[in-house]
């Protein structure tokens, strides 16, 4: 024991009194150090005392539509780390085109007596979706949290990120570089944060780029969510004679980049692409991509924090939390061509 103790004393930097004081779980030390010696033993691949052990404050059900949308995994990755500092096993649920429903992993936690779910960009971002299925969740009762979506009649919290808000910030940049065709790619009209952004994108062209309402139309293309809807969309909107493109995602954006090299044209030199998301690898693009971050780290921990409430009895308020976007801007928006921006120049 006297070898075990000085190695784990070694390791985490304290004196072996120290370390005989938290493997006997006797008080007096701090919490940082503590801590430093339970992970010393993690470490050296020693087993804890069994009083040390953390128990399990039950499972917590993570349903994500997707991983191939690198914003997904970015999610879950803060929610699971969340969770698991609050003793909370996370039990992550992943769909997929043609496989498990969202219905059907619910049914599967369940059966594991899960202490709560919580929803990214599930069906409660649908409005063409049957909403009850969550009123009989809550009603059982069972907590749940939803990101990224918003049902008014269901007794939940609600994290989001303002949607019109970032939909006005790409609008605002692309206006300030010059630009008034400014076109706008994203999904489907049924999914809450799809009109909130088309709402956005519409409210700003009328406000900063002067364009009329009854003009906008035409420059909006809602389309499938990936790289090759962004890329399908933006060949129609390229064809209107559009220089700036807001986009739905990040990976839109891509797609839209590439309808533009498809035609021999340069970003941002004759487009300007703005992404939303800012997922993970955006900034190693080429070009890098500009684009409005969703506060992922914030959002997924107030979401944690909230459905922790809930299963302890201190029930979150049944309301949207909206959370501010940022633009980032890097290299994939510039200065409107000059041709859009004097028009009327003449050469010497």
């Amino acid at each position: 024991m006297r070898a075990r103790l000085s190695d784990i004393a070694q390791q985490a930097e304290v004196s072996e009194a120290t370390v005989s004081r938290v493997l006997n779980d006797r008080p007096g030390v701090a919490p940082e150090t503590r801590q430093a010696v339970l992970t010393a033993l993690d470490v050296l691949g020693y087993e804890r005392p069994a009083r040390l052990r953390k128990r399990s404050a039950g499972l917590v059900g993570l349903v994500v539509p997707e991983l191939d949308n690198p914003i997904f995994p970015a999610f879950a990755q803060v929610i699971e780390s969340t969770l698991a500092q609050s003793g909370f096993t996370p039990v992550l649920c992943t769909q997929t085109a043609g496989g498990v429903t969202e219905d059907e992993y619910v049914e599967m936690l369940l059966d594991r007596q899960v202490s709560g779910i919580v929803f990214v960009s599930g069906l409660h971002a649908d409005t063409a979706a049957n909403h009850d299925r969550y009123r009989a969740l809550i009603a059982r009762p069972l907590p749940v949290v939803m990101i990224n979506g918003y049902v008014p009649d269901v007794a939940a919290p609600f994290v989001s990120c303002d949607d019109r808000e970032a939909a006005d910030l790409a609008v605002a940049h692309l206006v300030a570089l010059g630009h008034r065709r400014i076109g706008l790619i994203t999904g489907p009209d049924r999914f809450v944060p799809v009109q909130r952004k088309v709402a956005g994108w519409r409210a700003a062209m009328t406000r900063l780029a002067g364009v009329a309402e009854t003009d906008l139309g035409p420059l909006a293309e809602l389309t499938l969510f990936g790289v090759e809807g962004g890329e399908a969309a933006a060949g129609r909107l390229l064809d209107r004679g559009v220089t700036g493109l807001v986009c739905g995602s990040d990976l839109m954006a891509l797609g839209a980049v590439r309808a533009a090299r498809q035609r021999g044209l340069s970003v941002p030199g004759d487009l300007s692409v703005v992404g939303y998301d800012d997922s993970p690898l955006m900034a190693f693009t080429n070009p890098p991509l500009t684009t409005v971050r969703q506060p992922v780290t914030a959002m997924a921990v107030a979401a944690v924090r909230a459905l922790v409430d809930e299963i302890n009895g201190h029930g979150a308020p049944h309301s949207e939390y909206l959370f501010r976007p940022e633009l980032v801007v890097r290299g994939s928006t510039a200065v409107a061509p000059a041709a859009v921006r004097f028009p009327y120049a003449r050469s010497a």
